[in-house]
């Protein structure tokens, strides 16, 4: 698979044309001062070509909510001369503040180097944000932005109800029936309605409780944490308790850094009753018709006892309910009736051990088809993994050490800075050799876990455009496994490998191959990932809005992700994708955009 992003080649030294510089001899106080007095004066009186000159020709500005009300990414002095004209005036602006602290030189390789900066300023009477920038070495021996990061903190006026602004009233026992008064919703509507009590449901809830929105998670599960508590036993996290902060309430400090699927979903339960939040369980929104003249939506939520709760003004729906809508992708394949095993997708496995015993296929070769197959050769069970396609591999220890040492790790940066810092390396510039780069650190120190791979046969690959992991999760979230021990049992043949021909069809006992070859099994695993999300906005809210809706994730041209957290196209239709950390950071973009619709200080969205 290969991903057209716009993009320039890296900034090195030799790229710019500088010759060899010593990081201590560069007064990067002195510099990124001196740029970014100029850089305010410019941007507060509308100088779109004063700023320009303080840009390298090849540079990236991204920009969440602050000056567009959008996720967008300019590539380009010229796009980003376009953006500024069109925006300056209506963003108007002001208070450019940089900060002293993390402002500094930084080489992270030694032909690359900048100097990185944080800043704050106002948005008009609209909004607080901050910025991050990043200055290179030019041949004449000033330094000139690569990369400006612009992301909308706050409202003004209506900042989130925590620290000083946390209710301080003692309550003598009236918090018990008031809190139940408020999650029945008996003489009100919600504002919002969330459907989906997972993480993102949750994170998303909590974020507009703390700016005064009324919202309500409606889970069809019994409780909070089902969806992961129902997933396949041995499941848990591939990525660290440092990556996974949730809002509010981090993990504790004793939280062991891999979160097994039961543990967190305890948490899940325990952080939605900490947080207060509205949630109806055993209940599924059936139905949603949106009132074209005033912008809400009718909602039908269905109880599991047969009850039914219709509401008829509800202003924002958001689809918080998981990977694709939680609809499972299962391929098909001639002679399905004529087998007398069992077929499951992978959400519908449970426990390995309940076929101790028999002979299991697992079709797919990334993380789920991995973390059960070694589940299965663990509980003794003959287990074979039907490989399609190649797969990226990555240890956890090797790639987390390389991507995540300066971020996400213990006693590293706070998490709410490191998203940030994060989220300021536009995907153009990643997948134009800074990606690469990683990556081919990472293959080193696994060398001997893909040389083991490759001697057994597995098919490997470097990620789309050799960039990794990341391209591929943003691009179509699948496609890698993050090892945490599976691929030395394939390397040792505990779990079996058949990758050699194309499946042709099942037969009543197995499968059978292009080659001629079969495989016989009792039990077949699809671990195939899920379809589209639409499918599930299509059955709830109709054809005419799911046809109208934008994609949900993958990459648009400017390396943004598609549909999560942003406009659809549908006014008042949400969705809420992403793993822990992406919940956690664009959680608040969308209760902002939510609040700012609300109060009346959206938008225009430069779209």
């Amino acid at each position: 698979m290969t991903l057209n992003l716009e993009g320039f080649p890296l900034p090195t030294l030799d790229h710019l044309g500088v010759a060899s510089i010593s990081p201590d001899e560069v007064d990067a106080k002195k510099i990124a001062s001196e740029w970014f007095i100029r850089f305010a004066a410019c941007l507060e009186r509308n100088d779109v070509d004063g700023a320009l000159d303080l840009f390298n020709a090849e540079s990236y500005w991204r920009d969440i909510l602050a000056f567009t009300w959008n996720f967008r990414t300019f590539i380009g002095v010229n796009k980003i001369r376009q953006f500024l004209s069109d925006r300056l005036s209506i963003s108007r602006p002001k208070e450019f503040k940089l900060r002293d602290e993390f402002l500094g030189i930084q080489q992270p390789y030694p032909d690359l180097l900048w100097i990185s900066f944080l800043f704050d300023f106002e948005v008009g009477n609209t909004g607080i944000a901050s910025g991050i920038g990043r200055l290179v070495p030019q041949a004449d021996g000033h330094w000139k932005a690569n990369c400006i990061f612009t992301n909308l903190e706050d409202l003004k006026g209506f900042p989130e109800k925590v620290g000083a602004l946390r209710n301080l009233e003692p309550n003598h026992g009236l918090w018990e029936a008031l809190r139940l008064r408020e999650g029945a919703f008996e003489d009100k509507e919600p504002t919002a309605l969330i459907i989906g009590g997972g993480q993102g449901g949750i994170e998303i809830a909590a974020r507009l409780r703390m700016l005064d929105v009324p919202a309500l998670v409606v889970e069809k599960n019994p409780r909070i944490g089902d969806s992961w508590r129902n997933r396949y036993k041995a499941l848990c996290l591939h990525d660290p308790v440092w990556y996974d902060h949730m809002p509010y309430l981090p993990f504790p400090p004793n939280w062991p850094a891999y979160s097994p699927a039961a543990k967190l979903a305890g948490w899940l339960e325990y952080y939605a009753d900490a947080m207060e939040l509205n949630v109806w369980t055993s209940c599924e929104v059936t139905k949603a018709v949106r009132d074209q003249a005033n912008n809400t939506w009718a909602v039908t939520v269905h109880f599991s006892d047969g009850r039914e709760r219709n509401f008829q003004g509800i202003q924002h729906l958001i689809f918080a309910t998981g990977l694709n809508g939680n609809q499972p992708n299962m391929p098909s394949y001639p002679g399905v009736d004529s087998f007398k095993g069992q077929i499951l997708h992978s959400s519908q496995h449970n426990l390995a051990s309940d076929h101790i015993g028999k002979k299991v296929v697992v079709i797919g070769a990334c993380t789920s088809g991995h973390d059960i197959a070694s589940d299965y050769y663990l509980n003794g069970v003959d287990v074979t993994m039907y490989q399609r396609s190649s797969t990226y591999i990555m240890s956890t220890k090797a790639g987390w050490d390389v991507l995540f040492s300066n971020l996400y790790a213990e006693a590293a940066l706070p998490t709410d800075l490191a998203d940030r810092i994060n989220a300021s390396f536009p995907l153009g510039f990643m997948m134009h050799g800074f990606a690469q780069r990683a990556t081919e650190a990472i293959a080193e120190k696994d060398k001997d876990i893909l040389d083991g791979l490759r001697k057994r046969g597995f098919k490997l690959n470097m990620g789309i455009n050799d960039t990794g992991f990341g391209m591929l999760a943003w691009s179509k979230a699948s496609g890698y496994y993050l090892d945490v021990g599976a691929s030395q049992m394939i390397i040792d043949g505990k779990i079996k490998l058949k990758n050699d021909s194309i499946l042709q069809s099942f037969t009543e006992t197995g499968l059978k191959f292009e080659d001629g070859s079969e495989i016989p099994a009792d039990v077949v695993i699809f671990a195939t990932g899920f379809g589209d999300a639409r499918n599930l906005i299509r059955k709830i809210c109709g054809d005419d809005v799911a046809d109208k809706c934008s994609p949900v994730w993958g990459l648009n041209k400017e390396g943004e992700i598609n549909g999560s957290w942003k406009d659809m196209g549908i006014p008042g239709l949400w969705y809420a994708m992403g793993n822990l950390a992406m919940d956690r950071f664009h959680s608040k973009h969308l209760a902002l955009q939510i609040k700012a619709m609300e109060v009346k200080k959206f938008g225009p969205r430069y779209s």
